[in-house]
């Protein structure tokens, strides 16, 4: 790979030996309830993102957040009241054998079945992305998982964006795109017909994410990128930090943030858009006379 590649990302060391398969999985309803199962549950509820009849692509990157998607899918499955399919994806863009072999291990060991499609991601991403690699790797990787959820039959496909990656892309639009938009908790795919994108892991917070699987002893992949791992001057970890260091003195700053996004009042802005039409307040400003 080219010299774009960068320091690496964040390395989660377990706190603990591993534990047992069923140590893991009762800890996610018991120990982790209220911050992880609760918050899971709420999101599948509140936006209606699992229906009955549903077959579900799960995405899983061997990270931390995926590993935690696969077995509260599971849980849901075995402890809910719908009836659904699941397959588990991985979409190898290519790791080294070492990362992939972990991958496998780590959910052999937390009986995830998964299922391995080999990709070129990361080789083409190298060759024609080198200044925004990982926006043209996310746009990749999500058009092959889209295409093989397809294939496979299924009719949605879970990602394991969790809290902070929402309140982060809502700052990233404001303070670098200059707009106001946020991660949605669904969408429909739109070149991909019947498939719709959802986000069971909306509500919970990162650091609770990181608590389980280092309790659970679990080495999760990092992002594992032999492209541009960590590169130096990716925004989103300068917005990380940013609101980290603005919750030193307002503590729920993130909780506004995310708030905001549902509290929009159209009474009190310039401008905005819809279904790709721009609109100013002007426009029906003579029309309250």
């Amino acid at each position: 790979m080219s010299g774009i590649a960068g320091e690496g990302c964040e390395i989660l060391v377990p706190t603990s030996e591993r534990k047992t398969l069923g140590e893991i999985e009762r800890s996610i309803v018991k120990t982790y309830r209220k911050k992880i199962w609760s918050k899971f549950t709420k999101a599948i509820k509140e936006y209606n993102l699992v229906e009955d009849g549903d077959k579900i692509a799960v995405a899983i990157s061997g990270g931390k957040d995926s590993l935690l998607m696969a077995k509260l899918f599971q849980e849901l499955q075995r402890h809910g009241q719908m009836n659904f399919e699941l397959e588990f994806l991985v979409m190898d863009p290519g790791y080294h054998e070492n990362v992939k072999e972990l991958l496998i291990d780590n959910c052999q060991y937390l009986n995830i079945p998964i299922k391995i499609y080999p990709s070129d991601v990361f080789q083409v991403v190298d060759r024609i992305a080198q200044e925004y690699p990982c926006y043209m790797c996310a746009r990749m990787r999500r058009g092959f998982l889209y295409a093989k959820a397809k294939e496979l039959g299924c009719n949605k496909l879970a990602l394991g964006h969790h809290f902070n990656d929402v309140i982060e892309t809502t700052m990233l639009n404001v303070l670098y795109a200059g707009n106001f938009k946020t991660m949605l908790p669904k969408l429909r795919a739109t070149n991909f017909e019947g498939i719709e994108l959802i986000r069971p892991m909306y509500l919970i917070e990162e650091q609770h994410i990181k608590n389980f699987i280092q309790g659970a002893g679990i080495w999760p992949l990092n992002c594992a990128c032999m492209v541009a791992a960590k590169k130096i001057g990716n925004k989103r970890y300068e917005i990380k930090e940013m609101i980290s260091n603005i919750k030193k003195d307002f503590k729920d700053v993130d909780k506004s943030i995310f708030r905001a996004a549902e509290n929009v009042n159209m009474d009190s802005i310039l401008g905005w858009q819809k279904d790709g039409e721009k609109h100013s307040y002007l426009d029906f400003y003579d029309d309250e006379e």
